[in-house]
């Protein structure tokens, strides 16, 4: 009797069954609006203790709305019409008129979350809700002991050629994204000011994370509580002044547990590159952080030793200065995924 033949695998009844998989995913995950209101927006802090505003599922995506940083009197004094500033930061600053710092959505509760886990936050879209930003010169600028700290400009922004007329004959590529996402810190850490970005992530600042970016978060809390704000319509490495196009933004976000991957620092992906993090008070120290982060990313994207990872750290990955301003300094480093393409 003849053998029987190996029953190869049948690769189109393989990859219609995950297409299948996957949209059935999509179908029964749900889909959430969170609107600002005073009851849905945090200003100024990150905290374990906050109440949700929202309760998700691990899968969900959200579509949420968020602030500027610039408060009305100021964008009024540069100009805005009174009819121009939106209503819901009217509203949000009748009911915290004392509060400073960061207008943050949230936040989010996920479900499964826990911690020990990661929260992997997909960004599907950012989209810029008014056609002007704003920057200020803050007192932690670069050079700040060189201008008059507090001086304001209004940008026009051009949605459709997606440019900011920053000045006769100069445009800006705009690139919207949030500075500040993050979840709780660790509860014994207590209330954190919005500023510092860490490793509840926060304030970053990095202005790849845009529509497309995938940004994975460390949880230290029950239900992450994700908050995001601080809106940019275009913003260059470092923020030397304090601020980037500091506008108001939309976006839309998948949250997904990952219960088997742990991680130390926030790391985020792009569809060219694998991206490591590190945050200090000293820029030094932020630069040993992403770049310990980008060597440990190296051998468990490779199966290297260590020290190969550190060595192709060194001939293959950039490290870039985040931002410089947000009394920790962000460093990050740029792991281009062509080192792994056959």
């Amino acid at each position: 009797m003849p053998p029987t033949p190996e029953r190869k695998p049948d690769n189109k009844k393989m990859r219609a069954f995950s297409l299948v998989v996957a949209v059935a995913t999509q179908l029964f995950a749900g889909h959430h609006v969170l609107p600002v209101k005073p009851e849905t927006v945090v200003v100024g802090y990150y905290d374990a203790a906050s109440p949700p505003a929202l309760r998700v599922k691990s899968g969900d995506t959200v579509e949420v709305e968020t602030l500027g940083v610039a408060r009305p009197a100021a964008l009024e004094g540069l100009g805005v019409p009174a009819g121009r500033i939106q209503p819901q930061l009217k509203a949000v600053m009748a009911a915290h008129p004392q509060a400073r710092g960061h207008f943050l959505t949230g936040p989010v509760y996920v479900e499964e979350a826990a911690p020990g886990d990661t929260l992997e936050v997909n960004i599907l879209d950012v989209r810029m809700n008014l056609d002007y930003a704003y920057n200020a010169m803050g007192a932690n600028g670069v050079l700040a002991g060189q201008f008059r700290v507090g001086t304001n400009k209004l940008v026009a922004l051009d949605r459709v050629r997606m440019v900011a007329q920053f000045a006769s004959g100069v445009n800006v590529p705009l690139r919207p994204f949030f500075g500040s996402m993050g979840v709780a810190p660790p509860p014994d850490a207590g209330r954190r000011p919005s500023s510092p970005p860490w490793i509840h992530a926060g304030n970053m600042d990095n202005r790849e994370l845009v529509a497309g970016t995938t940004v994975y978060i460390p949880v230290h809390t029950t239900g992450a509580l994700f908050l995001v704000g601080d809106g940019h319509a275009a913003q260059g490495d470092g923020e030397v002044d304090q601020t980037g196009l500091e506008t108001s933004l939309t976006g839309t976000f998948r949250f997904t547990v990952r219960k088997n991957r742990k991680l130390a620092w926030p790391r985020a992906e792009t569809a060219t590159h694998f991206i490591a993090m590190g945050f200090d008070e000293d820029l030094n120290k932020a630069v040993r952080i992403a770049t310990d982060e980008a060597v440990i990313w190296l051998t468990e994207l490779g199966g290297m030793s260590r020290a190969d990872a550190y060595v192709l750290a060194s001939i293959a990955v950039d490290l870039r200065i985040t931002q410089l301003v947000d009394g920790n300094k962000g460093v990050h480093a740029m792991i281009p995924k062509t080192l792994f393409q056959p």
